[in-house]
């Protein structure tokens, strides 16, 4: 039995540091040992439940062999009354009495041995619950202790993706190539804004181009309208 507390709790030593450190995943291994100490504590207090039994065990048979000796002197005492009574003879009476007397003594020594061996087995099954009581308050902590350093790992984790997505962005290239983007920008803006003074340059040049040469037509026209306003008699 002891020799299960003494491995459970050699993880302070500094080859169980040395194993950690060359673990690829610590927490499924910190996950493993959890279950492992779980299985021993499974186990330790299989054992303490057979110690305290043994030792409730040792009690009751102390407690029985202490009345068995009482018992014995009653009877002792009865044989003698009944010769002080003259209901027995006194011989037939003396030699009972002294074998209930012998067996009073052998039940009151089995009485004490059995006393001290159950103050012993209770001693060491008081032991064994402070043990198990220390490992469960230790795989307590470190189921505790476990959560918070998955949180704490999985944060770390994403930090250092952030960090590493960071450290590889090209920010001088970045901003040369945002520059020659607004560059791009205002060339293709002035461009287009050149193609729209042309092309109001060109509508004004062909107006005055049509104005010219339909002139003659313009003067038909007017012609024309003078003949209808001196049909109709307008003058």
């Amino acid at each position: 039995m002891a020799s299960v507390f003494s491995r459970i709790f050699k993880v302070g030593q500094a080859q169980a540091h040395s194993v950690v450190d060359k673990l690829e995943d610590p927490i499924k291994m910190t996950e493993q040992g959890i279950r492992d100490m779980k299985k021993d504590l499974q186990g330790a207090m299989q054992s303490l439940a057979q110690v305290k039994a043994l030792a409730i065990r040792m009690r009751k048979d102390a407690d029985d062999k202490k009345k068995l000796a009482g018992d014995y002197e009653r009877k002792a005492m009865l044989l003698l009354q009944k010769m002080q009574d003259g209901d027995l003879d006194a011989a037939q009476a003396e030699r009972l009495a002294t074998e209930a007397l012998t067996k009073k003594e052998e039940a009151a020594s089995r009485s004490v041995q059995l006393t001290n061996d159950w103050q012993a087995q209770q001693k060491m099954a008081d032991q064994l619950q402070h043990k198990v009581e220390k490992l469960k308050t230790t795989i307590s902590r470190y189921e505790n202790e476990l959560v918070t350093l998955k949180a704490r790992a999985k944060t770390a984790s994403s930090m250092k993706k952030i960090n590493q997505q960071l450290s590889n962005v090209d920010s001088s290239g970045t901003v040369a190539m945002l520059e020659r983007m607004k560059d791009k920008v205002n060339e293709e803006e002035a461009l287009a804004e050149a193609y729209g003074d042309i092309g109001q340059v060109g509508s004004s040049l062909d107006d005055e181009i049509d104005a010219v040469l339909d002139t003659p037509a313009a003067s038909a026209g007017s012609d024309s309208l003078a003949a209808l306003k001196a049909k109709m008699g307008i003058q």
